[in-house]
C-alpha cells in the first residue's frame, strides 16, 4: 500500500512538474509577435505551390496560405520568412520549433497525425498520387508498367503507395529512389527510370521543368489519397486555432462573394454571415487572440482560397488544374468550411 500510495504521489509530481512546464511555456503566437515575423516551412521549389520567382519571392498556393497567416496576425503578409525544408526534414523542423507552421504539400496520415508530436489543422489541397511517363514509351495505363523502373522520392507517403500499387496488381517494378524531389524529376529527365510518380500536382509542376515538357504524359489513374494540409505542433491549442480558422476564413470568403476587390464594400453589406467574417459585428478574433478584423485583413492582403488557387495551380497559372474535389462543397467539390458564429 505504501509502494501504490508512494508511486502515486511521484507520479502526481511529474503530472504537476510537467503542467507547470507547460503552463511557463511561452505560446506560438506571442512568440511569433515577439519576434514580429512568421516562420514558415515551405517546400524547397515546386511550381504552383511553393517557389521562388526570377524576383525572389516566394509564390504558390502554400505560400498564400503563409502569408494569410502573417496578414491575420500581423496586417502585412510581407511578415514571413520561407524556410525551405526537404521531405526528410519538414518534421524535424517542425518538432524543433523552427519553423511556426509548415505548409508544404504534406499528407495527413494517422501515423503522422498520431506519433509525430504534430496536428494537421485542415486540408488545403486535395490530391492522389499519380504518374508520368513519355510519350514514346506506348504506356496509356499504370496497369502497364509491370518490369518498369520508377522514380520516386525517399521518406515520403508517395515511396509506400507505389509498393502497395504494385503489390495489389501482381506487378513488378524496379524503384529508383532519391532523397530530394530535385534528384528524383533530375534522374527522370535523364532517362534513368521509365515512370516517375508522386502527387498529381507535383507531376504537373514538375513537368515543366522537363527538358522537353510535350514529350511526357501524366496516366489516369489516381492511385492513393493525399489530403495536403498544413501542420503545427500539438501543444498550443490557440495556434492550431488560428492557423485552422485561416483556411476556413478564405473558404467561408469565396462562398459568400467575398473578394479581395470588393472587401471594403462587402463591409456595408446586411448578409450576417459577412458581418461576422469580416468583423463587423461580433468579437470573434479574440478566440484565436486577434483583433475582430482578422479575416478582413486575410481577404484584404491575400484574397480568398478560390483567387488563391486560380491563380497559383488553376486556369490563370501555368499548371492549369481543373478546381475539380478542390471547389466548394456547393460546387460539387469537397472544400467546406464551419460558418464564423
Amino acid at each position: 500500500m505504501k509502494k501504490f500510495l508512494a508511486a502515486a504521489i511521484a507520479g502526481l509530481g511529474l503530472a504537476v512538474t510537467a503542467t507547470a512546464v507547460s503552463a511557463q511555456a511561452p505560446a506560438t503566437l506571442a512568440q511569433v509577435k515577439s519576434r514580429n515575423i512568421l516562420n514558415c516551412g515551405s517546400n524547397t521549389g515546386l511550381a504552383g505551390f511553393g517557389v521562388p520567382d526570377a524576383q525572389g519571392n516566394w509564390v504558390g498556393l502554400d505560400v498564400d496560405y503563409c502569408r494569410a497567416v502573417a496578414a491575420a496576425i500581423f496586417n502585412d503578409p510581407a511578415k514571413v520568412k520561407f524556410i525551405p525544408l526537404s521531405a526528410k526534414d519538414r518534421f524535424t523542423a517542425l518538432q524543433s520549433g523552427e519553423v511556426d507552421l509548415l505548409v508544404r504539400n504534406s499528407t495527413w496520415t494517422m501515423s503522422r497525425d498520431t506519433s509525430l508530436g504534430l496536428l494537421f489543422t485542415g486540408v488545403n489541397y486535395y490530391d492522389g498520387q499519380g504518374f508520368m511517363v513519355r510519350k514514346k514509351l506506348g504506356v496509356t495505363s499504370a496497369l502497364q508498367l509491370s518490369g518498369a523502373s520508377v522514380c520516386t522520392q525517399q521518406g515520403t507517403t508517395t515511396e509506400l503507395n507505389l509498393a502497395d500499387f504494385f503489390r495489389a496488381n501482381n506487378l513488378k517494378y524496379e524503384v529508383v529512389a532519391f532523397a530530394s524531389s530535385d534528384e528524383t524529376v533530375k534522374a527522370y529527365d535523364a532517362g534513368r527510370c521509365d515512370a516517375f510518380t508522386t502527387d498529381a500536382s507535383g507531376l504537373y509542376a514538375e513537368r515543366l521543368k522537363l527538358t522537353a515538357p510535350d514529350d511526357h504524359m501524366v496516366l489516369p489513374e489516381i492511385i492513393s489519397k493525399e489530403p495536403l494540409g498544413p501542420s503545427v505542433r500539438n501543444t498550443d491549442a490557440q495556434w492550431f486555432n488560428l492557423v485552422k480558422w485561416v483556411h476556413y476564413a478564405m473558404l467561408n470568403a469565396e462562398e459568400l462573394g467575398v473578394t479581395k476587390a470588393n472587401v471594403d464594400e462587402m463591409l456595408k453589406s446586411p448578409n450576417p454571415e459577412i458581418k461576422r467574417l469580416l468583423g463587423v459585428e461580433g468579437k470573434f478574433g479574440e478566440g484565436i487572440g486577434l483583433t475582430a478584423d482578422w479575416a478582413y485583413r486575410i481577404i484584404k492582403l491575400v484574397g480568398n482560397y478560390g483567387e488563391s488557387f486560380e491563380k497559383n495551380v488553376g486556369q490563370g497559372s501555368l499548371l492549369k488544374i481543373a478546381r475539380g474535389q478542390n471547389g466548394l462543397w456547393t460546387k460539387g467539390g469537397l472544400q467546406y468550411a464551419p460558418p464564423v458564429r
